[in-house]
């Protein structure tokens, strides 16, 4: 009899210490992204380093700032990404391009881009993104329509190659030009099939819009993101990110990244900062 009852009491012992560990959900590794731009000095004096940094902070993957001619980081397309796969991570995505060029110097553009596609399909990128336009883009609509017909050309090589093409955002395409808002003619006048928006939180924001009136009137163009705030992600409090994020589906968004181009210590802190928030974000999937 004592026997039995030893037994059982052994049994409920285990089950009680084996209980907090059935019960525990698994974790779950958020698809977190950086943009390199955000360690942008270290990237330069010590991109090997600095990637294993980025590695060990957690975040899945990778958006480089640091394509030209071919190489990334001056790395050539195979050694970037060995050294990115090696911890623990992928390219999604990246950072390039080049101004408009005028029609004498077309083809060479269209070159030069069929030479940063090839390259980006080697490192194993989705999407390439071109974060800028030059003075053209900003001064007259036939400037401006210039850039659209251009990202419509350069969307359509990618997806030969199947990549994805995009346009991010700062602050300044959301001002009036003959009328328009510089941004909402380009989401009007560039094919969504071939050109979407990597919207920046941030710089939207600061250029006086809100993204979801954007989501409201353009679903489905915003396949990305930059996550952003003045400082560390959440730490401004002028950002609505749970909204925001909630809206994603509204938004078309696929993917999103974090970018920092100020820091309250330290780049490397700061992007831990960020990871971290939005790690523990509920409303970040």
């Amino acid at each position: 009899m004592k026997s039995i009852k030893f037994i059982t009491l052994l049994i409920f012992v285990m089950a009680a210490l084996l209980m907090p560990t059935a019960c525990k959900k698994a974790v779950v590794k958020k698809n977190i992204g950086v943009q390199l731009y955000s360690l942008r000095d270290s990237m330069d004096s010590s991109a090997v380093k600095t990637i294993e940094y980025v590695g060990q902070t957690g975040y899945a993957f990778v958006e480089p700032a640091g394509y030209w001619n071919g190489t990334f980081y001056g790395m050539t397309p195979a050694e970037f990404k060995a050294v990115i796969e090696k911890n623990g991570m992928t390219v999604v995505s990246s950072h390039t391009g080049m101004p408009v060029p005028d029609s004498a110097h077309w083809d060479s553009a269209m070159a030069w881009w069929d030479t940063c596609i090839a390259a980006h399909a080697e490192v194993g990128a989705t999407y390439i993104v071109q974060p800028f336009m030059d003075s053209i883009g900003y001064r007259s609509l036939a400037g401006l329509q210039r850039y659209c017909d251009y990202f419509n050309a350069v969307g359509e090589k990618c997806l030969e190659k199947g990549i994805r093409f995009g346009y991010h955002n700062h602050s300044e395409e959301f001002k009036p030009l003959e009328g328009q808002v510089i941004y909402d003619y380009m989401l009007q006048h560039t094919d969504s099939s071939k050109v979407f928006m990597q919207l920046d939180l941030w710089w939207i924001q600061a250029g006086g819009a809100s993204a979801i009136d954007y989501f409201t009137k353009y679903p489905g163009r915003f396949v990305s993101w930059h996550v952003k705030d003045s400082l560390e992600i959440g730490a401004s409090g002028k950002m609505d990110f749970k909204t925001i994020f909630e809206n994603a589906e509204l938004a078309g968004m696929k993917y999103y990244v974090v970018e920092q181009e100020a820091y309250t210590t330290t780049p490397y802190e700061g992007i831990k900062q960020s990871y971290d928030f939005l790690n523990a974000a509920e409303y970040v999937k």
